[in-house]
Formats: C-alpha cells, sequence, structure tokens
C-alpha cells in the first residue's frame, strides 16, 4: 500500500466515526434512564450508559491517533515506530493505519517488566 491509500483509509475510519454520531444518542440514553423501571431496569440502563460512553472515549482516542497519522504522512514520518524508530510492518499498518508503535514495541508495553 503507499502512502494515498493509508490516507484514504484514515480518511474513511475518521469519516465512519464522526456520522456514527456524537453526544445526542449518549444523552438520550441517559435521560431515558432517569428513574424509570425498577432497579433491574434502571441497573441495565446505567450499564448500557457506562458501555456507550467507553465507547465514545475510545472513538475520541482513535479519532486523535488518526488525526496524528494523518500529521505524519504530512511529515513523510508515517510508518516509522514512534518508540525504537523501526518500520511498522506493512501488514499491521493495513490492520490498524494509525497505530503509533510497531508490534514488538506494542508487546513490550503490554507485557509486565520485572522488578
Amino acid at each position: 500500500m503507499d502512502k494515498a491509500t493509508y490516507k484514504d483509509a484514515l480518511l474513511q475510519k475518521r469519516s465512519e466515526i464522526l456520522s456514527e454520531g456524537g453526544v445526542n444518542p449518549l444523552q438520550a440514553t441517559m435521560d431515558n434512564n432517569s428513574r424509570q423501571g425498577d432497579l433491574a431496569d434502571q441497573a441495565t440502563g446505567n450499564n448500557e450508559v457506562h458501555i456507550k460512553l467507553k465507547l465514545k472515549q475510545t472513538d475520541a482516542k482513535i479519532l486523535q491517533a488518526i488525526e496524528e497519522a494523518l500529521g505524519r504522512l504530512e511529515q513523510d514520518t508515517y510508518g516509522l515506530c514512534r518508540d525504537c524508530g523501526e518500520k511498522i510492518a506493512k501488514a499491521r499498518l493495513q490492520a490498524i493505519p494509525w497505530t503509533r508503535v510497531c508490534i514488538t514495541c506494542k508487546e513490550n508495553q503490554n507485557t509486565p517488566q520485572a522488578d
């Protein structure tokens, strides 16, 4: 894949996230949940709000990563690992075009360090 293809993938993902809606669906769920039904219904509603909030937070993080990736494309640093400076594998970029790190550095981030 060339840079134009990665840019298209990033722009498409950004568009998908933005078209899914903003705060309104979350606000509607919160409004519907306020003091309606029995305790089980309210608990279920609270779980829905929590899940939707987590999804919105995840979307916000992905949007930020996409914007950063677009910036790296402009600066000709796209595809280089932020941590080690090595090239990120094409398969990883195809799967997660907004990634900042190579798979080795990502695995090291997720591995607990021995004291």
